[in-house]
């Protein structure tokens, strides 16, 4: 690790990070593309203005142009290695490997939603080769205090169907924190953690699986696209602010 030192200031720099000066500092992966690092990789971002915190950049989704890139990975399931049933604290600070899967953290999200107006793209594949797409115009999660509540509008259709619809203005809930609109505690019941309605049509933190099942809602699930009894392959939430000019 290196850094570069300011007076009063020391400002460390994780893998494939840019040169930064003090008040110019990345809030999110546009800011590294437009500081003109347009390679996807492990970047770090200062959402808070302070502490960094590493993060995945899509600079390019694979078949479009790097104008459509410059995302900010927050979610990523893709081969079950990480365990995703985890407590409030974990989905709280974050966890996982930013270059695999990984959950970036609901209090580094909020930071940056407050600070830009994001979009949301969600990427889901599943075993038999399918590659679809969910986008939302509007993305954003209020403060812990709230509950990390959950405002997602303005969907385009890429294949997926609108599975969020369901889960717009909900908290955020963990097996040890249930905050869903459910007399039961839905992160328990699913094995789980999202913004959990009465229960889900989305469950991409669930249990990994593989493929078709027989056991109702459990699982990497999207259900307007594959129903309640399939598991994903993968799964990758990304956000990037609105109205992009051209590079």
């Amino acid at each position: 690790m290196t850094a570069v030192v300011f007076v009063g200031v020391v400002l460390p720099l994780l893998v494939g990070s840019v040169s930064v000066t003090q008040g110019q500092l990345p809030v999110d992966c546009s800011d590294i593309y437009n500081q003109g690092q347009t390679l996807s990789g492990l970047y770090s971002i200062y959402p808070t203005g302070e502490s960094p915190v590493q993060v995945y950049c899509d600079m390019g989704c694979s078949g479009y142009s790097s104008q459509d890139g410059r995302w900010t990975v927050i979610q990523r399931r893709m081969d079950g290695v990480t365990n995703f049933y985890r407590p409030w604290i974990q989905y709280r600070n974050g966890f996982g490997s930013k270059d695999g899967e990984h959950w970036l953290g609901l209090e580094t999200i909020y930071q940056m939603t407050q600070k830009k107006k994001y979009e949301l793209r969600v990427d889901l594949e599943d075993f038999q080769g399918g590659v679809v797409h969910a986008k939302y115009s509007s993305f954003s999660i209020d403060p812990e205090s709230d509950g990390y509540r959950l405002h997602v509008s303005g969907y385009a259709d890429g294949g997926a169907g609108d599975a969020l619809v369901n889960h717009d203005g909900q908290k955020f809930s963990t097996f040890d924190k249930d905050q869903d609109s459910s007399s039961e505690n839905c992160a328990l019941l699913y094995f789980g953690a999202f913004w959990y309605n009465n229960c889900h049509h989305a469950n991409i933190n669930g249990v990994y699986m593989w493929g078709a099942h027989s056991r109702y809602g459990y699982g990497v699930i999207w259900n307007q696209w594959k129903g309640f009894y399939y598991s994903l392959k993968s799964v990758t939430m990304k956000i990037r602010p609105i109205n992009l000019k051209a590079k």
